[in-house]
């Protein structure tokens, strides 16, 4: 086993087991029910990416670089899961507030589009990209902490506590994706690809199991989300 493919394999497990963790851990109740398989379902794909660039499918060598595609196509699913699930938490599962959530899901898209565009390209052409990409991730934090958190503060309740906080713990994750990406093989060349696959691994850890846990822990607290659980079993 390679020095890459071991984080891999590390990664593959551990999405593996904390999607069916945290879908035992996270909330029933008919209201807050899809929250659990929002985040449950995550790591799963996760674990699926990680799975295929352990065989090294997808793993492509362009020039000095390794490219991991399944990586890419891991960020462009479960990145809007996680988005959704965020805005419906901040609206408070209004509907008429829902169009925050597809201006938020193509600016996703675009940024993690243009994030494999930069790692494909080279010279100028790829902090070209590189910026555009950053540039849709700010679009991004715009509509989460702007016009999204503003309905939410005037909403108000438990449910608004649990927007802000989760709202808080994954752009701080999040921000630091972009610094690697600066730094790492496919930037600066300041960290190494077997160091960077193993930066990556840990935050994709924190953005997708832990973030998991914590996020479904906050519904746990809030009224209904066992509802249903007692009315089955009545």
């Amino acid at each position: 086993m390679s020095a890459i493919q071991l984080p891999l394999l590390i990664g593959f497990a551990i999405m593996a087991i904390g999607s069916i963790a945290i879908f035992l851990h996270g909330p029933k109740g008919r209201e807050f029910r899809h929250d659990t398989q929002f985040h449950s379902v995550v790591p799963f794909i996760a674990a699926t990416a990680y799975l295929a660039m352990f065989l090294g499918t997808g793993v492509v060598e362009i020039g000095a670089t390794q490219t991991f595609f399944p990586r890419y196509a891991d960020w462009a699913v479960t990145t809007p899961i996680l988005l959704a699930g965020l805005i419906l938490t901040g609206l408070h599962e209004h509907p008429r507030h829902s169009t925050f959530i597809l201006p938020a899901i193509i600016l996703d898209v675009i940024m993690i589009a243009t994030g494999l565009l930069a790692a494909l390209s080279e010279g100028d052409a790829r902090w070209i990209w590189f910026a555009w990409s950053c540039a849709a991730f700010f679009g991004v934090l715009f509509i989460l902490w702007g016009p999204v958190k503003a309905i939410g503060d005037n909403l108000g309740g438990g449910i608004e506590r649990v927007y802000r906080r989760n709202l808080v713990f994954l752009t701080a994750v999040w921000l630091v994706y972009p610094v690697v990406f600066a730094f790492g093989p496919e930037g600066l060349q300041s960290i190494s690809t077997v160091a960077s696959v193993w930066i990556v691994l840990a935050l994709d850890v924190v953005a997708k199991v832990v973030y998991g846990f914590v996020a479904t822990a906050r519904f746990n607290t809030l009224p209904g989300a066992h509802a249903n659980e007692a009315g089955s079993a009545g």
